[in-house]
């Protein structure tokens, strides 16, 4: 056999070991993860992955006996989940596939009765080994011990949601919440007999107060979309666990990069795929992060109720994060330039970002944040009418709902992310007709502080 034909044999059984073939699970190295193999739980196999983002029992490049620092973030941005690939290939490809094949029925069997983990139908998570790629990489930044991705953060986060409540629990939320997770708690969960109320989260009494005997879950949106309040996610959780509550935190504000909540007592934690983790706003997806009892729950609402990542999304989604300490370094250092900015104008009544100390959580927010992330919202003087002039006037900024891409965006929530929130309750939270909501990109800081002020001239 000549070297060529050896390198094609070697080839071809990496392929099948990847895809689950013989073994039935994935491999790293030519040895199976003690950690990050995909564990069975029954029928709920759930993938829960190596925190060290290193492969094999022994760390590589490791003496034995010898203990290494944990990888840095940034460099588990780059490196973890990655490497898993059959012919070599550097980055991780895309599996453009619906379903996988077995080499008998006796292995089907296996792998549908959950006795042997692998691939088998990309609605069943793990998916493809692109997602698993993506997934693992995300667990290993938010530091839990499993997870799953989704279509959307909507979709993640109603399986979270309903793959813990039932029928006469009590749910207790943030009063701030993004329109869209309000539209869920008001309109679809009632319907299933879910009690949802609404509680100041940045005020530790008034979430005291609205716990419940049934309550059994306590969902945190931090910073919270638009007005940027910070929840203690700390002594929160530990309220909700006395309670007998989860701690479900929405982070896709902070992203995994400048905000942990798993590190500090939160059970779960949702982020939107489509803002920071993708980052230059071409794809939608979301994902669930947790311990890996509570994911095999998500798990089974991801087979049922689909809501299943694209998995040219899951590749798009896991190149974002390669990125995502650098973006991160720069939406943040180009947010407090435009907060500081926007404090010193006439025009402005109020600016909200964590990383002024006039923000009233800004201690709190130090304490439980590395960084303040790149989103602010401000309020104008001149009201709504304000706020169109505004929006119509700048020229780098883009007109466009969304948040976390590259590029700065504006918009107004009381009549476009928050629309759907009744005037009276956008009122009560803060949420006025005068406010514009900012994520601010990574251009040069200069030039959006520039185009701002010509545009607050021009009202």
């Amino acid at each position: 056999m000549t070297g060529d034909d050896e390198r094609e044999k070697m080839a071809l059984q990496t392929m099948g070991t990847a895809l689950g073939k013989n073994s039935g699970a994935q491999k790293d190295s030519g040895a199976e993860r003690d950690e990050g193999a995909q564990r069975d739980g029954g029928n709920d196999r759930v993938q829960a992955v190596d925190q060290r983002a290193d492969v094999g029992g022994e760390k590589r490049g490791e003496k034995r006996g010898e203990k290494r620092r944990e990888r840095g973030f940034g460099t588990r941005c780059v490196h973890a989940g990655e490497g898993h690939n059959p012919y070599g290939a550097h980055a991780t490809p895309i599996y453009q596939t619906s379903s996988f094949s077995f080499d008998s029925s006796e292995e089907a069997e296996a792998l549908f009765s959950g006795r042997k983990s692998g691939y088998v139908y990309v609605r069943a998570p793990p998916g493809t080994p692109t997602h698993s790629a993506f997934t693992e990489k995300l667990v290993s930044l938010e530091g839990g011990e499993a997870g799953i991705s989704f279509s959307s953060g909507m979709a993640a986060e109603a399986a979270v949601i309903l793959s813990h409540l039932q029928q006469g629990d009590h749910l207790l939320s943030t009063d701030v919440i993004y329109g869209g997770t309000f539209g869920l708690f008001s309109a679809v969960l009632p319907r299933y007999g879910i009690q949802v109320s609404y509680a100041d989260t940045s005020d530790l009494e008034a979430v005291r107060s609205g716990l419940m005997e049934n309550t059994r879950m306590v969902f945190l949106e931090t910073p919270a979309n638009p007005t940027m309040s910070i929840s203690d996610i700390g002594e929160i959780s530990s309220m909700a666990r006395e309670a007998g509550a989860v701690t479900v935190v929405d982070n896709t504000f902070a992203s995994p990069c400048f905000q942990r909540p798993l590190e500090l007592g939160a059970d779960a934690v949702v982020e939107s795929c489509t803002k920071y983790i993708g980052g230059h706003s071409d794809l939608l997806g979301g994902a669930v992060v947790g311990s890996a009892s509570l994911i095999r729950g998500v798990r089974r609402m991801a087979v049922s109720f689909g809501g299943t990542m694209g998995t040219f999304e899951a590749w798009l989604a896991l190149r974002g994060l390669k990125t995502l300490h650098l973006r991160m370094e720069r939406h943040a250092s180009n947010a407090l330039a435009l907060a500081r900015f926007l404090e010193s104008r006439p025009e402005v009544r109020e600016v909200r970002y964590p990383g002024l100390p006039s923000h009233p959580q800004h201690h709190l927010a130090r304490r439980q944040m590395s960084g303040f992330g790149g989103m602010l919202s401000f309020d104008l003087s001149g009201g709504r009418e304000a706020a169109r002039k505004l929006m119509n006037a700048v020229e780098l900024s883009t007109l466009a709902v969304s948040l976390g891409s590259v590029d700065t965006l504006i918009e107004h929530p009381a009549s476009m992310t928050h629309a759907s929130i009744p005037a009276e309750v956008r009122e009560r939270i803060g949420i006025s007709p005068g406010m514009v909501r900012i994520s601010a990109g990574i251009e040069d800081p200069e030039d959006l502080i520039q185009d701002l002020e010509q545009g607050l001239e021009r009202i």
